[in-house]
């Protein structure tokens, strides 16, 4: 598609679910790409507006709201500001951030949808929808699980498996249930209004598949999956009672469908940002409309949302949709059900003035291609690595021998040999190259390009040594400090849309006030004469401790999960009641406990089994138990297992332990005191 260029930019951030924190994946696929976009942007002086909110509509809201035992309001107006606040203290430089609980929102959507209704752009039409008989109320698609018919996953959605990413319909689903009674639902007939997507199909085929070829791989690839489909009419109201009233008479229960109702909220929000002039940003073909999302949401702001657009008539459509794929954590898919997850609020609180390291970290594994993975080493890895020994490095020991040899001075600039001029050279090529990754989107390719300035520096600093030559050669050292500063004044100009606090911390230390972008790459930017700032550190060793607090914390959401997940194994076949009689389960008083020496999972156990002798039994609990924890206690053991030698040592029975959830053992024993020898059944 040929280049247009526009007077200005409306960038949106998909609208995050009202219905808890923002975690990693989602900074990762959606907002600090958006982020570094917009800084972007701005600091090459452009007009744009950065667009978000919080969507409070969405059913996950009103799931929660069930569970807690509250109102939806209740829960979108905790998390809207929770939300809200985290962005702010990230450096997510949102130009609004709203919600579509808002009055102007209400009337935004409701207007659109009486739009295309008035101009018979809707249709009405009845369908079979699943109903709980016990509740009396039609299901939404989050209300309903069941077996995935593809990877018979047993916890898939009405909407979607979270196990295969395969979207579905309620209908679909094997075996399936009412999350709110537990009841299997019936199919009843409801009326609703549908956009006809299928009128639209012709026209998506050529704007996207003809126009749009230079979109990412897997948007492009999702969206011609879908149109090589028959695309089918789609519901735009729904029947709940928590969103948008449908505003048509007759539709009580009914209100507009999140996916309607969502998008929308780009544009009400942008009214509320811009009540005189907020069609210039909407409606003026000058205007590039870019939507940043994750690939889940591909199809509603590829297909869904355009066709809304088309159908209404006086809208732009995007120009791109930079969707990423998705983050893990350790290796596990993020869930925000299962809590699986680093929520930002949380990391603020525990990583204070951190925000800068997650940013680059989350950008160097940014998803953009495939799904990726964030572990709390690799965190560390590229802080420790890369952030304090490559960049941090660089700008410490530039400031340092400045302020050493020159009373922090700039120094002046002397004859340029060719190692000088070769840096110089390289220089000048940065801003045409970190330019074309961000306009095409690249950010992970734009910061590493960005970083190499640092390891450019790095490495010219060592071949000069400046420390070795101040002696015998000062003006040459002269010249060394300054094309190392002249590469700290472009580092602090490069690393902006990046990591916006150490850039702005950078400026100060360099004492230089803004971040001019048409300058990167000049040779120029500190002049002889100009007194820096006394130098501090960029950026802190993360240690250890750190990391394991952080793995500690995740390992404790694991074992929640799994308890919280946990199903009795199956009842063993049956036997008979002599076949049971058979065994011999007694009460027994430890009398001792030792560890077996060489061998890391068995206890030594001296028992008064009431015989009058001493009884040895060798059991694998020492994981579970210190030796001294056990003594006096009285536990169940069967005595007439025959006696059998465990590291040399004749074990004469079996205590019995109960397995919990996690593997781990619980040594049975009594209520209250009772004889040794007792017997058990």
């Amino acid at each position: 598609m040929a280049e247009k260029n526009y007077k200005r930019t409306t960038v949106t951030a998909a609208l995050p679910y009202a219905n808890g924190g923002v975690h990693i994946g989602h900074l990762a696929g959606v907002y600090i790409p958006a982020d570094i976009y917009v800084r972007y942007l701005r600091l090459k002086g452009e007009e744009v507006a950065f667009i978000c909110g919080s969507d409070e509509h969405g059913v996950p809201i009103t799931i929660r709201a069930k569970k807690e035992g509250i109102t939806p309001q209740d829960v979108v107006d905790r998390y809207h500001q929770l939300i809200k606040d985290s962005f702010s203290d990230f450096g997510i430089s949102f130009d609004i951030y709203s919600r579509t609980t808002s009055k102007i929102h209400q009337q935004t959507a409701s207007d659109f949808f009486k739009h295309l209704l008035d101009n018979n752009k809707l249709q009405e039409g009845e369908t079979e929808q699943l109903y709980d008989e016990e509740v009396h109320q039609f299901l939404a698609d989050r209300y309903i699980t069941g077996e995935c018919p593809h990877c018979h996953n047993e916890g898939a959605y009405g909407d979607q498996c979270e196990s295969c990413g395969r979207d579905l319909s309620p209908t679909e689903l094997i075996n399936p249930k009412s999350t709110i009674s537990g009841s299997t639902p019936v199919l009843r007939k409801t009326k609703n209004w549908y956009l006809p997507l299928n009128d639209y199909q012709t026209w998506l085929k050529e704007w996207i598949l003809e126009g749009h070829k230079e979109w990412r791989a897997n948007v492009y690839g999702q969206c011609k999956s879908w149109l090589d489909l028959d695309l089918q009419p789609r519901a735009m109201t729904r029947d709940l009672n928590w969103g948008i009233p449908v505003p048509v008479e007759g539709a009580e229960g009914k209100v507009l469908y999140v996916w309607f109702d969502a998008p929308i909220g780009y544009i009400s929000n942008t009214k509320e940002l811009y009540p005189n002039d907020w069609k210039k940003w909407w409606q003026d073909s000058e205007t590039r409309l870019v939507h940043f999302i994750g690939k889940d949401n591909i199809v509603f702001h590829c297909i869904i949302f355009p066709s809304m657009l088309k159908a209404h008539g006086d809208y732009i459509l995007p120009e791109n949709v930079p969707a990423n794929e998705f983050l893990n954590l350790e290796d596990n898919k993020i869930s925000t059900s299962r809590n699986w997850a680093i929520w930002l609020h949380e990391y603020l609180q525990e990583l204070p003035n951190k925000q800068d390291v997650l940013r680059y970290v989350l950008t160097a594994n940014a998803p953009e291609t495939k799904d990726n993975n964030f572990t709390w080493k690799d965190y560390q890895e590229r802080n420790n690595n890369e952030l304090v020994a490559v960049y941090g490095n660089f700008v410490n020991r530039a400031l340092q021998l400045t302020k050493k040899y020159f009373n922090g001075v700039v120094p002046a600039c002397g004859e340029l040999l060719d190692i000088d001029k070769e840096v110089f050279n390289e220089l000048k090529g940065v801003k045409e190259k970190v330019e074309t990754l961000l306009n095409n989107y690249k950010f992970r390719d734009a910061q590493r390009e960005v970083m190499n300035i640092a390891r450019i520096g790095n490495k010219y600093m060592t071949d000069c040594e400046p420390w070795k030559l101040w002696k015998t050669e000062p003006q040459r050292v002269e010249t060394i400090l300054y094309v190392c500063l002249q590469l700290v004044a472009n580092l602090a100009i490069a690393f902006e849309p990046f990591l916006p606090f150490s850039s702005k911390k950078l400026r100060q230390l360099i004492h230089i006030e803004s971040a001019d972008w048409s300058k990167l790459g000049a040779t120029d930017l500190l002049t002889q004469g100009h007194q820096l700032a006394e130098p501090e550190l960029l950026f802190e060793k993360i240690e250890d401790e750190t990391i394991a607090f952080q793995l500690e914390k995740l390992d404790n959401i694991k074992k929640a999960n799994e308890q919280a997940n946990y199903k009795a194994k199956p009842i063993k076949p049956v036997v008979s009641y002599e076949d049971f009689e058979k065994l011999d389960i007694r009460v027994g008083k430890v009398l001792t406990c030792e560890k077996v020496k060489k061998a890391n999972k068995l206890l030594k156990f001296t028992l008064d089994d009431g015989s009058g002798k001493e009884r040895t039994i060798v059991s694998g609990i020492a994981k579970f138990y210190e030796p001294e924890d056990l003594v006096s206690k009285s536990v169940l053991f069967i005595a007439n297992f025959e006696p059998r030698k465990l590291m040399g040592i004749t074990s004469e029975g079996m205590i019995l332990s109960a397995v919990d959830f996690d593997e781990s053992l619980s040594v049975t024993t009594t209520l209250r005191e009772v004889k040794p020898g007792s017997q058990v059944g």
